[in-house]
Order: C-alpha cells, then structure tokens, then sequence
C-alpha cells in the first residue's frame, strides 16, 4: 500500500505544481492587461510596477488554490481511468476511499499550508501592495488613523457623541452622553467640553450632568472635573483600522470586532471576513472529492472528458455560491455564520455522496 500511496502522491504533487505555476502566469498576465493602463497613469517606474505586481501573487494563489487542487486530481483522476489503473487498484480489493486517502490527506494538508499563508503572508503582502499603489504611485498621504470627529456610537442605553477625538493625548472634546429609559425617554443628559485619559478612566472637565423623569428636570449638577466610571470604553476602541481584513492576521481582526462592538459600530462585514479566514481554506480539502467519479468511469476519452468538464464547471460553481452568500452577508440580508458556512457544508455533502457513490 505504502507502494501505491507514494505513487498517487507523486503523480498528484507533480501535476499540482504545473498546474499552480500554469495559473500563476496566466493570472499574473490577466493582472497586468486589466491593471497596467491605470497603473501607468500614476508612475513609469518599471521596477515600482513589477513590485506592485509581484506583491499581487500571495492573494491570487489563495485565490485560485481550490481550483489548482481541483484541477490535479482530475488530471490524476483521468490518468488513472485512462489506463485502467483505477480497475486493477480496485481489482485487488482495494477500496475507492482507500485509494484516494493519499489526496485526502494532501487536501488536509494544502489547506492548512493555505491557511497559514493567508495568515502570515498574504497581509503583509496586501499591505506593502497598498502602500505602493496608494503613496508610492499615486502620492497620497497615510491616512491618520488616531484623529477621528463626530464619533457616534451607543450601547444599551447610552447615546454618545464625540465632536473630535486624539488619539495622540487620549483627549475628546465636546461630549454628549444621552441616557434613556425602555420608553426612550430621557432619564439623564451629560455634556462635557473635554475628557482626558489618565490611564484607567476618562476625566470629564467642565461638565454638567442633568437628570430627568418624564422629560422633565429634576437636578442639575456642575463638576469642574469628575470621573465617570460607567464610561468604560478605551481611547483604542475609537481608533479606526486603516487597513482592510485581508491586512489583517486573525487575532487582530478578531481583536478589531471587539472594539467595534464596544462602540456599538457595524462589524458584520469584518465578522464574516474573520469566519472567511477559517471557512475557505477548507475548500481545498471539499473539491477534492469531486474528483473520484473520474477515477471509477470505465467510458472513452469522450465521457471522461465530460466528467473532467462536469468537475470543473462544479468547481466554478461552489466558489460562485461561497461569493454569493459571501456578498449577502456583507449586505445583513443573512447572518455571518449562514453566509460562511452554508456554501461549504452544501458541497462538502455533495461531494461525500460522489464517494459514498463510487463505492458502489
């Protein structure tokens, strides 16, 4: 067996690193022909124009990996079939499912390397190609990310406005903090003209604090300085990322939500890229399995090329769907784990029937 194991495997790796080389090129070149007139526009630099373009290949491998994958087992597949191999492996009571371990397990295996290149690699790669396009090739300054105005965000049942926050000195100015009841009415109103961060609490200066009950006001109170431990949010949860998720390594975009959850802003988006992170890297493990009905057909070129055919437009349709769920998720129309997960578990399912078939 261990015979047969390090043959499947050789012939599958030889043919996955052609084909992965294969689409790197034509990628690349697509890349270029849609890109190049924009680029051009912007700098003549041919060594800041093949930077920017080489820092594109960590995206476009994660990209097209489940497609790579798919594409070396039917080629394997087809060998297999065209020589009646997978006949004689069978003929010696050799299972389907044992025969195909080998790329079971490498499928395993490419997506945890794909995963960890998403997670190590591809950010930095994203956020170098960014910074070319953005200050070497079109001029533009870095965005500051510590100065932010008319901040608004609430929890339960505060209301809080941030005319101008620094996120230099920690310091906020004119503050308005709204409380109200489960009427939505008014029960306390705070304005301040600054706030300081002293390392643990924000300091409220010149601050007037009013209570009401029913809209009407019963105590007005003045505080030259005063803490107010109820305010709990850090100077860091008003720092907006400059950078996109796929800049972004997991435990910082995890760490990102959790700080726009504090300030009660939109994290449906950067949720679902955080489940992506996860989600699609098992991809290049679940396309695998579309590749066994090749390996049991016993038809002429003609029909294996129909099943070679059928696989890909499989392929090409599983990650159409995951970029459909993908795109209504971004939009609330479902909730980021529906989005994420439906579209692998749907041909996960699909893709264990092919095999449980093929035994048959």
């Amino acid at each position: 067996m261990r015979v047969l194991d390090k043959y499947l495997l050789r012939q599958y790796i030889f043919s996955y690193l052609i084909i992965l080389l294969s689409f790197s090129i034509l990628f690349i070149v697509i890349e270029v022909f849609d890109r190049l007139p924009r680029v051009l526009r912007h700098t003549d630099d041919i060594a800041l124009i093949t930077k920017y373009f080489l820092l594109r290949m960590p995206y476009l491998f994660v990209l097209t990996s489940p497609v790579n994958v798919l594409l070396a087992g039917l080629f394997l597949m087809s060998s297999l079939s065209k020589y009646n191999e997978s006949i004689a492996i069978r003929a010696a009571g050799i299972s389907i499912l044992r025969m195909i371990t080998p790329l079971l397990v490498m499928g395993v295996l490419i997506s945890a390397s794909v995963a960890l290149f998403a997670e190590y690699i591809m950010p930095i790669a994203q956020e170098k190609q960014n910074y070319v396009w953005n200050v070497q090739m079109r001029q533009r300054e870095i965005e500051d990310i510590r100065i932010r105005s008319n901040i608004y965000y609430s929890d339960n049942q505060n209301i809080y406005f941030i005319s101008f926050f620094d996120g230099y000195q920690n310091r906020k100015r004119i503050i308005d903090i709204t409380t109200v009841d489960d009427d939505n009415n008014i029960t306390r109103k705070i304005q301040a003209n600054e706030a300081t961060w002293d390392g643990e609490n924000w300091v409220f200066n010149q601050t007037h604090i009013r209570e009401f009950d029913n809209s009407i006001l019963t105590s007005y109170i003045f505080h030259e300085s005063v803490i107010l431990p109820e305010i709990t949010v850090t100077p860091e949860d008003f720092v907006k990322s400059g950078r996109s998720p796929m800049s972004m390594k997991f435990k910082e975009l995890s760490e990102y939500i959790e700080r726009l959850k504090r300030i009660g802003d939109k994290f449906h988006k950067e949720q679902i890229d955080l489940l992506m992170k996860i989600s699609y890297p098992l991809s290049n493990f679940i396309i695998l399995l579309f590749c066994v009905p090749l390996a049991t057909t016993s038809v002429r070129s003609k029909g294996r090329g129909i099943i070679f055919l059928l696989g890909i437009v499989i392929c090409f349709s599983y990650l159409v769907l995951v970029r459909i769920f993908q795109s209504l998720g971004y939009n609330e129309v479902i909730r980021p784990l529906t989005a994420v997960w439906v579209p692998h578990i749907f041909f996960f399912v699909i893709g264990v029937f092919f095999v449980v078939k093929s035994e048959v």
